[in-house]
């Protein structure tokens, strides 16, 4: 835990394979994270960027773009799941997400397969399969946690999809009757980035809209209960100069929670003393942010469905130029 008092976690948002082997490690050791996620971008990121694949791409022949893929992403999952595992078996966290194909995510059964599969092969206790929290995502949730694999419900913009995704691993955690760790990745900062200019020009705060979503969602998850369940703050990385580099980390401190960051956003958050909880945040001060929002002019609901809309679209591309660029 980054901050134990308040089972607060840090988890580096960053997969790379020399990043593995040096800045990852040196974060686990100075006690700064204990965990990681990944997602289609990222992976795009590292596997078109870096030049640590090329060996390993070019050994992989005349097997399929999805194949060797899956080779890359599975090997360094692998090695992050076990640098992590001292933490996992220490009960601190030491998770490593690694999402299913996004083009399935209104393909259950699919999900469902894929999902199961990838954790058999990492074959390892400490990693999250992540799933979108659509319609057949939520299907998926609960059959992979019925047979106690962790999972990681991303794209989470909506009350209504954390209650679902909370549900779904009510069940499954039920039908596994044990505990299953999972997170339900709520999105933050992208609203912000919708919303600003039109907020600002209307006299209304900005760079609060996400946070107070991501406030009134927490609250719901929390008061779910669910066993092994907890809300993660993701897309918390600043891209407004205005704002200070960790404002999405210290602005939603937060018991039982944990912060999913760039690596530079996490270091910034380190030179900051700041350890009290920011959240809950009462519910009269969220309305009466919303109520100014819809004053203003702003369908929030049709934002976020946008929203949602748009990052399964984002981690769809990123995925297809993975695939034309193997």
């Amino acid at each position: 835990m980054y901050i134990e008092d308040l089972k607060f976690s840090l988890w580096a948002d960053f997969i790379e394979r020399d990043y593995l082997d040096n800045e990852f490690k040196e974060l686990i050791e100075k006690k700064i994270i204990n965990g990681a996620t990944s997602n289609p971008a990222i992976f795009k990121s590292a596997i078109l960027n870096s030049s640590a694949y090329k060996e390993q791409i070019e050994a992989l022949g005349d097997k399929t773009p999805k194949e060797k893929y899956e080779a890359i992403a599975i090997y360094d999952i692998t090695k992050a799941a076990d640098i992590l595992r001292e933490l996992y078996d220490a009960g601190d966290d030491g998770y490593v997400s690694i999402e299913v194909d996004p083009t399935l995510c209104d393909d259950a059964k699919a999900t469902i397969s894929e999902g199961k599969r990838l954790f058999k092969e990492i074959n390892r206790p400490n990693v999250m399969i992540k799933v979108p929290a659509t319609q057949a995502g939520y299907e998926a949730m609960e059959e992979l946690t019925s047979v106690g694999i962790p999972v990681n419900a991303t794209l989470i913009f909506k009350k209504e999809q954390a209650l679902a995704s909370a549900n779904a691993f009510k069940r499954g955690s039920y039908k596994y009757n044990k505990k299953v760790d999972t997170v339900i990745s709520i999105f933050v900062s992208r609203i912000d980035r919708a919303l600003d200019a039109t907020l600002a020009q209307k006299g209304v705060a900005v760079g609060m809209s996400g946070i107070y979503n991501a406030a009134a969602i927490y609250a719901q998850i929390e008061q779910m209960q669910v066993a092994g369940c907890r809300a993660l703050f993701a897309s918390t990385g600043v891209k407004d100069d205005t704002l200070a580099a960790d404002y999405y980390i210290e602005k939603l401190l937060a018991y039982n929670s944990v912060n999913t960051a760039p690596v530079d956003t996490i270091m910034a958050f380190t030179k900051n003393s700041e350890t009290a909880p920011s959240l809950p945040i009462a519910k009269e001060v969220l309305d009466a942010h919303f109520e100014k929002v819809a004053a203003a002019g702003v369908d929030f609901d049709a934002i976020l469905e946008q929203q949602i809309a748009d990052g399964l679209v984002a981690f769809k591309d990123a995925f297809a130029e993975i695939m034309e660029a193997l």
